[in-house]
């Protein structure tokens, strides 16, 4: 396989993994690109790499500076704003869980916490059925949430090490 079609075939699977992590397939592919390039890239030249509109490149690359996975830099001389990417796995890892954390989980317990919190008067098999497999729920998932949270905040400990690893 050549170099070309390798990096067009790793751009095509990342973009296809994005979703997985909550982005759109041509977020990831610019994620993607950045990451293998050795050097910061313009908004053209992601642009041209990936055949896509300024509109789209630009709105896709504030979304993964707002995620915190891409950076711009300036460079001296230079009108246009160059983006590169975070490189360090175990960081891009954190703020995956991060950002799906909040967008995913802290949603889903606060839809949890209210509608387990029903009107209490009713004791019919079905509301108690609802109440106790709601409240199952929001523990469960409020537990999965707290350890994610440790995981991430505890970077330098070697299981937190490893458990990310595994995870990535």
């Amino acid at each position: 396989m050549e170099f070309n079609e390798a990096k067009a075939q790793f751009l095509q699977t990342w973009g296809a993994l994005g979703s997985q992590w909550g982005i759109n397939k041509t977020m990831a592919q610019i994620h993607a690109l950045l990451m293998i390039s050795p050097d910061s890239l313009s908004m053209e030249d992601v642009m041209e790499e990936l055949q896509i509109s300024r509109g789209n490149a630009s709105m896709n690359l504030r979304g993964l500076i707002d995620w915190g996975i891409v950076y711009k830099e300036y460079k001296p001389g230079e009108r246009r704003e160059y983006f590169k990417a975070d490189q360090d796995v175990d960081s891009l890892a954190r703020k995956i869980a991060v950002e799906r954390s909040k967008r995913e989980i802290k949603p889903a317990l606060r839809v949890l916490e209210g509608v387990k919190n029903f009107d209490e008067t009713d004791e019919s098999p079905e509301a108690l059925k609802f109440k106790m497999k709601t409240q199952e729920l929001h523990d469960f998932v409020n537990k999965a949430d707290t350890m994610l949270e440790k995981i991430v905040n505890q970077k330098e400990n070697w299981i937190t090490k490893t458990i990310m690893k595994l995870m990535t």
